[in-house]
């Protein structure tokens, strides 16, 4: 059996929203720079940009540079608790139509070398290398890698990480190990040296929870995960979690590349820097319900969905979420009729409280192109009137 019998590569860009801006503000390259809420900021006095310990709000981080990493900041942190521990970091917003274009242009560059793709967000992508890589060779499986890391640095202007397996679980797994710009080709047989002596948690599919609660076992690595009697993790996690754990660690996955998938919804929805009232914040409320609907009408468009089910998602001030969603007669994906029927959802839910998050969804998608065109387009409505 060849070293790889499947090449699989996970390919994960290196802090991909930091580096989208980076390469706007290249004067910030090796500074702790954090992206995160949606508006920008004014810079302080004798500042060239605005830093985090000015930031007044509820947002979080969206991504941070490897040096605001270093200061303990990540992914998905408050940014008020951020500006805590790396005051004096860049804040930068969000924005997620540069990005979206960057990630376009990564992936067209990938799949010019290797067409078997398997999107898996805006940001990272499964290959199957395997007829590529006939002979199942690691120093194939190497030289695949950087050539794609080339093409995707001379389109894009930005670095990502590669991890070669023979499968997804390990593929994915090994992205991580040698950021940024790393390449790390992992066979069966450096399973011991390479992958046993990582913590439990690393693999991706064991959450927080079940971290913790393996710890709680005195199971604190791959390898000890791999070595666990079965009955004891059936016991604790159930028979079906507790056997796919095993197999995890013992690097066991036979999922496809699926380079094709349907999505079953797609949505868009926005926190506020602060909760707005139906009625004393009618116009402000309103302006952010139409650019939802604009943003998820652009979105079935350029994927070319549309979708009989529009659902309302709002969170109070009381953090209680209600949803309420509506079926039509036929599918749609235009903006007006997203923000009537989304609207109409409204006017079933009692606005008493201030609201914290906004979401609109479409549900029921099939593809356009098997439509004929629309014939009309329903007119604008009023929000919650």
């Amino acid at each position: 059996m060849p070293p790889l019998p499947r090449s699989i590569a996970h390919l994960d860009m290196d802090a991909f929203y930091a580096s989208v801006e980076l390469l706007r503000a290249p004067e910030l390259r090796g500074l702790p720079v954090v992206v995160g809420g949606r508006r920008a900021l004014t810079a302080a006095a004798g500042e060239t940009h605005p830093r985090l310990r000015d930031y007044v709000g509820r947002g979080v981080i969206t991504t941070a540079t490897y040096e605001a990493r270093a200061l303990g900041v990540h992914s998905g942190m408050g940014l008020m608790k951020a500006a805590q521990l790396a005051p004096d970091a860049v804040l930068l917003p969000a924005d997620f139509e540069a990005y979206r274009h960057y990630s376009q242009r990564f992936k067209q560059a990938v799949r010019a070398i290797a067409p078997e793709v398997e999107d898996r967000g805006i940001d990272e992508i499964y290959l199957d290398l395997s007829a590529l890589n006939p002979d199942g060779s690691v120093a194939g499986a190497r030289a695949l890698a950087l050539r794609l890391q080339q093409a995707v640095r001379a389109a894009t202007g930005l670095s990502c990480s590669l991890g070669v397996a023979p499968n997804k679980l390990l593929a994915k797994l090994c992205s991580d190990l040698e950021k940024p710009a790393g390449i790390t080709v992992v066979t069966l047989d450096d399973l011991p040296t390479r992958i046993g002596p990582l913590p439990a948690r690393r693999i991706n599919g064991i959450g927080p929870k079940a971290a913790a609660r393996l710890e709680q076992l005195g199971i604190d690595t791959i390898a000890q995960l791999a070595a666990a009697d079965l009955d004891l993790l059936q016991h604790h996690f159930g028979e079906r979690y507790g056997l796919w754990l095993q197999r995890a660690a013992r690097g066991e996955d036979e999922r496809p590349v699926v380079t094709r998938s349907e999505p079953k919804s797609l949505s868009r929805e926005t926190t506020f820097e602060r909760d707005l009232h139906p009625r004393s914040d009618r116009q402000e409320l309103s302006a952010r319900f139409t650019r939802l609907c604009e943003q998820l009408a652009a979105d079935l468009a350029r994927k070319g969905y549309v979708g009989k089910t529009i659902g309302l998602k709002l969170r109070f001030d009381n953090f209680h979420t209600v949803t309420r969603d509506h079926t039509l007669a036929e599918p749609v994906g235009d903006a007006p009729t997203l923000r009537r029927v989304a609207g109409e959802c409204a006017r079933r839910v009692p606005l008493e409280r201030r609201i914290r998050l906004l979401g609109v969804r479409v549900s029921g998608l099939v593809r356009r192109d098997a439509l004929p065109p629309a014939e009309s387009r329903p007119a604008q409505a009023e929000l919650f009137a």
